[in-house]
Order: structure tokens, then sequence, then C-alpha cells
């Protein structure tokens, strides 16, 4: 288990750029999530800390050990994919066990690290079945379990769970926190869904083509936005943005152009009493909640969260009452006003 530590890294591909200079610092043990839209650069970073793409410039350091020029088996780095890659002729425990015995240990010593593998991730009773007679959570798991047996500093996954179905998702999510928790490895995941992001990471980097726009926790990106780019990336459904000449009633940041709001900080009051008004466009209705969509005219389509036994209908007027301590200003840059 070890720190790693990116110092001004770029990846240039002849004369594109696609990492622009990304400076980051991993803690041991520490469970670090990439997100960003597609082709904002999390997968290739992580490659090249995995040693899959050159680092064009920049250095990697992987604890106090300069690995900016090691192939990737001399990292000590593990990497799950969202491919399983597992051996379709060979059963459960000879596929976790096959880099133990490529790497020429005896049969006792790969027997008892795919023993330790396969309790971990609860394995035991797949141990001798081949991948066709597994579910797709289950074959990540031996995929898992294979990079495990290694001991590495660090796993690295890139979007492990996308070929998963929803249930599928919600498990593994569940089986890889406990996984980290267990171990308490260092690990890097790449996802570009945010509900992964937001519940598995310690801390969050979003990227933005290229560049990290910020650095936090789930709950610090959620709650203080460094930048629109952020406040809309984060959240579902994202935060509202509208004009600040829209809202009325409300003190607001000083030099603010735009307003963002989340749709749960919104009240819906009668017509006049609020800060906005609006009409109800659309409802969706997902159980406990509803969101309500709402065209709102000059501020634009405002969504707003309430209970999922909400009384409005497709038409009615409503007011917005958007308390002052929810509101979020950003300025003609897009950066947020604090």
């Amino acid at each position: 288990m070890s720190s790693i530590t990116l110092k001004s890294v770029e990846k240039w591909y002849g004369t594109a750029q696609v990492i622009k200079g990304v400076d980051l610092e991993i803690n041991e043990g520490e469970f670090v999530i990439f997100v960003g839209p597609s082709g904002c650069g999390k997968s290739t970073l992580l490659r090249m800390i995995a040693g899959l793409e050159e680092t064009s410039r920049g250095q990697i350091m992987i604890g106090d050990r300069d690995a900016t020029a090691e192939p990737p088996n001399k990292r000590g780095l593990a990497m799950v994919f969202q491919s399983y890659a597992l051996y379709p002729h060979m059963s459960v425990r000879d596929n976790v066990g096959f880099p133990l015995k490529s790497a020429g240990l005896s049969k006792s010593e790969v027997a008892a690290k795919v023993d330790e593998a396969a309790r971990v991730l609860k394995l035991d009773a797949y141990l001798d079945r081949r991948p066709k007679d597994l579910s797709g959570g289950q074959r990540q798991r031996v995929a898992i379990g294979r990079s495990i047996v290694r001991d590495p500093t660090a796993f690295l996954f890139d979007e492990p769970l996308s070929n998963l179905d929803a249930a599928l998702r919600v498990e593994m999510r569940y089986e890889i926190a406990k996984l980290h928790q267990q171990l308490k490895s260092t690990m890097i995941y790449v996802t570009h869904d945010q509900v992964e992001a937001m519940t598995l990471a310690d801390r969050i980097v979003v990227l933005e083509f290229g560049k990290i726009a910020q650095v936090g926790t789930p709950r610090e990106l959620y709650e203080n936005p460094a930048n629109l780019f952020v406040a809309q990336f984060i959240g579902s459904p994202r935060m509202n943005v509208v004009p600040a000449t829209t809202i009325t009633g409300r003190d607001l940041p000083t030099g603010a152009i735009s307003i963002g709001m989340r749709p749960e900080h919104i009240d819906l009051v009668s017509p006049g009493t609020g800060q906005l008004d609006g009409v109800v466009d659309l409802l969706e209705y997902l159980g406990a909640d509803t969101f309500v969509i709402l065209n709102c005219g000059d501020a634009g389509q405002i969504t707003v969260r309430v209970n999922g036994n909400t009384a409005y209908k497709v038409g009615d007027q409503v007011g917005l009452s958007i308390p002052e301590d929810n509101l979020h200003g950003f300025d003609q840059d897009g950066l947020r006003i604090t």
C-alpha cells in the first residue's frame, strides 16, 4: 500500500494535448474517484498511472519512488477493467490463481492466496465453476480476486461496473466499498456514474478537458462547487442555474451573473409569494420523490424535488421560494462567488 503523486503530468498525442498539467496527491489507503464527461481524460490519466500510457511530461511517484518511466509490471499496481477478461476454459480457482502461477509461486502458496481472496469476495462456493456459469457480478468479483492475490500497492478500476445491470451495479458498489474497508488499500476508480462516485469515494477528482476542475469529498463538491461545471455535473437532478436578474426578494452575492439552486432546496408556494413563478410542465414520479419540472419564463426550466405524493398537476401555476442560504452565486467566468 502506498501514496501516489502526480506532478505536472501531461499527455500529448502529436500536437493534441489530452492531459494538461495535472497535479494530484492520493494518500495511502485512500479511495479516489475520477469523474467527468466522455473525453475529459479520466481513463487516460488512470492508464498513465498504470503505465499503459506513456507520460509525455511530468512525474508519477508511487510512494517515494519515481515510477514515470517504469513498465506496468514494475509498478506493483493491479488494474480491473470493465471487461472481465477471464479465461473461459479455466475454473474460477485457476483464473484467480493464474498471476501467481505465472510468477512461479508454489502450488501451496497459490492455493492459500486464492482461498483467502475467495473468502474476502465470497467466492468460496464458485471456485470450481467456469466463467460461463457465473453472473456478471460474480465474474467481476473473480476479476477483482485475480488482482487481490497479487497484493498490489494500489488498485486501479476502469469503469468496472459499466457492463452490469442496475441491480448488480448496486450490489457491486456495496462489495467494492466493503472490500476497501477490509483491505484498506489505495484505490483509484474511474466512472462516468456520479452515484458511484458519491457513494464510494473518500475524495472525488472532477476532470474537465484534461484539467482538474475540483478535488474534494463528495459533500464538499455537492455543497461548495468551485464553478458552474462542477455545480451542474455533481448532483442528480443537476443544479438549476438561472440569470441573477430573474431572482427577486433575496440578497444575492455581489458580482453574481448566475444563481444556482439544488432541486431539493426549493419550496413550491402560491404564485406571487416566492422569488420566481412557473408553470408545471412535467412530473417525474420516482416513488419516494417526484421531480416537478417547471417552465419559469426568462429563468428557463427549473426542476424541484418534492414528496412523491405531491398533488401538483401539469399546467398548475406555482411560486418558487428559495432560502437565501441555499443560493450559489457564479461570476461571468463561471466561478463560484463565496
